[in-house]
């Protein structure tokens, strides 16, 4: 069974820093596009950042040139480097990927259980 599971959340002061891992587990044969979301309370869960398998990038405009994502492709792991962290910044976020399992051959979407980020002013 295939698996993502996130660390690193916790409590920030304003302006500071987080860096979210998040680790791809079980049998697997490749995985495409590696992402992070994110939902506040009373709101919808929103992208924050993806990465490609070939290491494409997107941000959401409100965390650009705050926000960093990477891949390590032969660990399956996604990080995102959070800095100059804001109290509009905290949401659960969830790590999201597609993932081509060992022995099949139609990949699937994945969501990890969440990591909280509570950053205070």
């Amino acid at each position: 069974q295939v698996q993502l599971v996130e660390s690193g959340g916790g409590l920030v002061q304003a302006g500071g820093s987080l860096r979210l891992s998040c680790a791809a587990s079980g049998t697997i044969f490749s995985i495409y596009d590696m992402g992070w979301y994110r939902q506040a309370p009373g709101k919808q869960r929103e992208l924050v950042a993806s990465v490609s398998k070939g290491g494409s990038t997107n941000y959401a405009d409100s965390v650009k040139g705050r926000f960093t994502i990477s891949r390590d492709n032969a660990k399956n792991m996604v990080y995102l480097q959070m800095n100059s962290l804001e109290p509009e910044d905290t949401a659960v976020y969830y790590c999201n990927a597609d993932i081509l399992p060992s022995g099949t051959y139609f990949a699937y979407n994945i969501w990890g259980q969440g990591t909280q980020v509570t950053v205070s002013s």
